[in-house]
């Protein structure tokens, strides 16, 4: 898939699902449960053990049934290792020209972290694909509403305090999709199961982003 394709995609549902574990089981066992549960992006953190290994296993396993990314990207060399894995996007909790210069050199989409007007705009500039608004916690959707009345054509992605009952909420205020971890895959499969597809049903009833259609 070319760029923009994957960007599409890994959005599609207006959420993706944070993997951030203890151990290489931990992080398996819990996309395996969030793939079966019906989410169909995952971002595996790399501060987790062994998660290229995760990545590379994961890829391999869903097909095209899911996208497997990495997350928390923090330089170029930490971004190809992450292509090499079969990485299918790049999520960083900061903003670094050579982490979404490495991604796009590989045709893959990068998400880099903002925290403010300016920074968007750098990102932007810079041909970010979306932008990480992280962390969303200190904010609010209503910020996040104003933000783009001002910047309309900045798809912004809250990440970092998102629970699975503000993100209707941030979807609504104009996000293009949330990032949500512990609060969407706490709990066996079966609680997992239903609180994704609760969370998709109402993020497919929340107002629609005005770029998706």
């Amino acid at each position: 898939m070319y760029r923009w394709e994957i960007t599409r995609a890994a959005l599609a549902q207006r959420v993706f699902a944070i993997v951030r574990t203890e151990s290489y089981d931990q992080a398996a066992a819990t996309a395996d449960t969030l793939i079966s549960g019906g989410i169909s992006s995952l971002e595996i953190s790399l501060n987790t053990p062994f998660a290229l290994e995760v990545v590379t296993t994961l890829t391999r396993e869903v097909g095209d049934d899911a996208l497997i990314g990495a997350g928390t990207v923090l330089d170029a060399q930490t971004a190809r290792m992450a292509i090499d894995a079969g990485a299918r996007f790049l999520v960083s909790p900061g903003l670094d020209e050579e982490v979404i210069r490495t991604g796009h050199r590989y045709g893959i989409p990068v998400f880099p972290g903002v925290a403010s007007p300016s920074e968007m705009m750098r990102a932007l500039e810079l041909g970010a694909d979306a932008l990480n608004l992280f962390p969303a916690s200190g904010r609010d959707p209503r910020w996040l509403r104003d933000v783009r009345a001002e910047l309309p054509q900045a798809p912004l992605l809250p990440t970092g305090g998102v629970s699975v009952e503000s993100a209707p909420e941030w979807i609504a205020a104009g996000a293009a999709a949330c990032g949500l971890g512990s609060a969407l895959s706490e709990g066996d499969r079966t609680a997992v199961a239903k609180r994704a597809a609760d969370l998709l049903a109402r993020l497919a009833d929340a107002a629609p982003y005005p770029d998706a259609e």
